[in-house]
């Protein structure tokens, strides 16, 4: 009898401890660079770019979802697959590839490379609204190496999603650090232009 009590509820135990074990899956995703070609010359000048500081609240692998007015929601099931700084520097280097012409734009830190351009990043704002918009508000530095003659700008740049998900969203965030290229490009090449 009582063999056949512990037989019966044994299934039901394990089955439990299983499911207890299992839960959804994290979906990881990145930022790409989407960027065109601007249709100018090519550059003959090299870039650096980095450092890129962001918000401490959005430092972290869990995408940071405003769902409310000073309200947000940590998601741990969708994450990004790198940190937001090295992505933001790396999306940032292949946009400016693309719209200056040149191969030679590197991320900081890099041994052995002497750029004519160092750019540095200070993202303010950094949101993501699902299903609506991802926003981005960053300070930026464009400093010429030879002679420490600096420019500096600002670009709020706001993208809708397009589309359902996490992945619409990183798209909207990736479009948005294009509108943030295009400036620091737009600099690089005035200042190109002014010469030494």
């Amino acid at each position: 009898m009582r063999g056949c009590r512990i037989g019966s509820w044994l299934p039901a135990v394990l089955l439990a401890a299983v499911g207890c074990g299992t839960s959804a899956p994290a979906r990881f995703y990145t930022l790409d660079a989407t960027a065109t070609p601007s249709g100018g010359p090519a550059l003959a000048a090299s870039v650096l770019v980095g450092p890129v500081t962001i918000p401490s609240s959005v430092d972290r692998p869990q995408f940071v979802a405003a769902i409310a007015p000073n309200r947000v929601d940590i998601d741990d099931f969708n994450r990004w697959a790198a940190p937001l700084e090295d992505s933001i520097a790396r999306v940032v280097a292949d946009d400016l590839t693309t719209l200056l012409g040149t191969p030679d734009v590197a991320v900081a830190p890099m041994a052995n490379f002497e750029p004519t351009y160092r750019v540095t990043i200070d993202v303010q704002r950094f949101e993501s609204i699902p299903g609506e918009a991802a926003r981005i508000d960053a300070l930026w530095t464009l400093r010429a190496t030879a002679d420490g003659a600096k420019r500096t700008g600002r670009t709020v740049a706001r993208e809708s999603v397009q589309g359902e998900g996490f992945d619409a969203l990183a798209g909207a965030h990736s479009r948005a650090l294009a509108r943030l290229s295009v400036d620091i490009a737009a600099a690089i090449r005035a200042a190109a232009d002014a010469g030494p």
